[in-house]
């Protein structure tokens, strides 16, 4: 299993619901759910890289620089990777209720 992916999984399982709706969720919804908080932790780590190359003690190394661009990469993976992920499993869901 890959890091991300376990990153995914782990997220479902404890993340809280990002849904505000009262009523329980469904496994999609949770699926969605695992997927958003896992980029908002990437989210977070480009953020924290860009304050330290954007901060007081000037560290806009060309190494800083790389580690913001291969966050930002992963970031775009993952995004892409959500997509693909909701959009396939939204297509099969669709596919079983039309043989229903």
């Amino acid at each position: 299993m890959t890091d991300i992916s376990g990153r995914v999984l782990a997220n479902l399982s404890s993340s809280p619901s990002m849904f505000t709706s009262s009523r329980n969720r469904n496994w999609f919804e949770a699926f969605a759910g695992a997927w958003g908080s896992a980029l908002d932790n990437q989210a977070s780590k480009i953020e924290q890289q860009a304050n330290v190359i954007s901060g007081d003690e000037g560290a806009d190394s060309p190494s800083e620089i790389t580690k913001l661009t291969a966050e930002s990469m992963r970031m775009s993976f993952m995004a892409q990777s959500s997509h693909t992920s909701l959009d396939s499993v939204s297509k099969a869901l669709e596919t079983m209720a039309r043989k229903n």
